[in-house]
């Protein structure tokens, strides 16, 4: 079996399916702060977005369309009826489209720090254009402020320092790519037609994907619930891995008492 996507598979083989979606800009080891709970009780796969980590780089421009289908051609050859997906800014993008044009694929999803549309689009065509004319360190500064609140970054350099490597990894074709399919989304008009019980995560500090943009997905998606975590910006997950892995272990434990 080979796919475009790059996998690191954890937990027990037996066990319940949770994919996990990262950022633009970071790869699978985006979710190690999660991983080891989780992996106690879910068969926990995460992938690199195409362009990114070690994932195939096709050319660009991407839609969020290829990125959907991408990881629905991967779920195929891996003979995955269905998942629960976790998502993080672009991985929750990735989620809302799953959950919307696959439905069937989909039994819970949680959706971290993102939006169904994120403009304006030029402001990621000249993102893209910076990228490819420059090279991700570029912009690697001004991205990583938004990672994380100022208190964090003073107290945990090295943590900043290692996303700050990972962003600067992915290829500047890649992400760039990425950016177009940002540009030219808008889930918005998708999401009544999500089922799957759904948690929106917002950090209240989050200047990438404020948390109006969490209420918006709320509002949107029948019988959606939103939690908003003091003191965390973009990366959530990194900033509260423990509210963070306890939320999500709540909310995909609940299956058990879906049936």
């Amino acid at each position: 079996m080979t796919t475009r996507l790059h996998l690191v598979v954890d937990g027990p083989a037996t066990a319940p399916v949770l994919l996990l979606g990262s950022s633009l800009g970071t790869a699978a080891a985006m979710w190690e702060p999660q991983v080891p709970a989780l992996a106690e009780r879910f068969r926990v796969i995460r992938y690199d977005h195409l362009g990114h980590g070690r994932s195939a780089v096709p050319p660009g421009p991407y839609t969020l369309d290829l990125l959907g289908r991408e990881l629905l051609r991967t779920l195929d050859d891996l003979d995955v009826p269905w998942v629960h997906y976790a998502g993080l800014s672009l991985g929750g993008m990735v989620g809302m489209w799953l959950a919307a044009h696959a439905p069937d694929r989909v039994r819970r999803l949680a959706l971290l720090c993102t939006s169904a549309s994120l403009g304006p689009p030029e402001q990621w065509r000249e993102r893209a254009a910076t990228v490819l004319a420059d090279g991700l360190p570029a912009i690697a500064d001004a991205v990583v402020a938004r990672w994380f609140t100022p208190a964090f970054a003073a107290a945990r350099p090295e943590v900043v320092a290692t996303y700050r490597a990972m962003l600067t990894a992915t290829s500047s074709a890649g992400y760039a790519a990425c950016c177009a399919a940002i540009a030219a989304m808008d889930l918005r008009p998708d999401l009544g037609r999500i089922a799957a019980p759904t948690l929106v995560i917002a950090g209240s500090d989050d200047p990438a994907t404020p948390v109006a943009h969490a209420h918006r997905i709320v509002e949107r998606i029948p019988g959606a619930r939103l939690v908003v975590l003091d003191a965390a910006a973009h990366l959530a997950n990194v900033e509260r891995p423990e509210q963070v892995r306890r939320l999500l272990l709540e909310h995909f434990d609940e299956e058990r008492g879906d049936r």
